[in-house]
């Protein structure tokens, strides 16, 4: 499967409605690989259009309270995730951890500002662009990746499903977030 480059990052025009779909539904008749790189892939192109047209305070903003969770903590939540499976265990190349500390594991999350939130989407998209070329670079789903996760093996099928979960769990926060923010409602 050719993975799509990714979109640009969004604008900074509030819109309700996201601009106009450019995702590619995952083939409903894949083999195994191609077939979980395409909701991987579906669900990176959905997170880029669930903020499109937010602007950096709403991008910032914690709208369902008492969640502190806000689009752009998510949003660096799996810039973060990003690294971690696919360039960490994939392929055992430790990443600095850009928000998290051991005194602040949550600082993805809690530690955002309108004022980095934008550069925070452009790092998230900067990120695809490794990710994917790591992802791209290993070809057995089978196999045991070059690091570990909690000192167990796993291989890529595992990170797949896992990323998949990942973004799954995390795009429904993000629905009620972007509701609560601008009425902005959508698969």
């Amino acid at each position: 499967m050719s993975t799509p480059e990714p979109s640009s990052a969004p604008s900074t025009t509030p819109s309700a409605t996201p601009a106009v779909d450019t995702r590619v539904d995952p083939p409903p008749m894949a083999g195994e690989r191609e077939s979980l790189e395409g909701w991987v892939e579906f669900y990176r192109e959905t997170l880029l259009r669930k903020i499109d047209g937010l602007d950096a305070e709403q991008l910032s903003r914690r709208s369902v309270p008492p969640s502190v969770l806000s689009p752009i903590g998510i949003v660096r939540h799996l810039t973060d995730v990003e690294a971690y499976w696919l360039r960490e265990v994939l392929l055992d190349d430790e990443q600095p951890d850009p928000h998290c500390t051991d005194d602040n594991p949550d600082g993805d999350f809690d530690d955002v500002d309108p004022a980095t939130a934008l550069a925070d989407v452009e790092a998230y998209c900067a990120e695809l662009v490794a990710t994917r070329a790591a992802q791209a670079s290993w070809s057995d789903l089978d196999g045991p990746v070059l690091g570990l996760r909690h000192g167990e093996q796993v291989n890529l099928r595992w990170i797949l499903t896992h990323l998949i979960e990942e973004y799954a769990r995390h795009l429904g926060h993000l629905d009620l977030l972007r509701e609560a923010i601008d009425g902005g409602t959508g698969y």
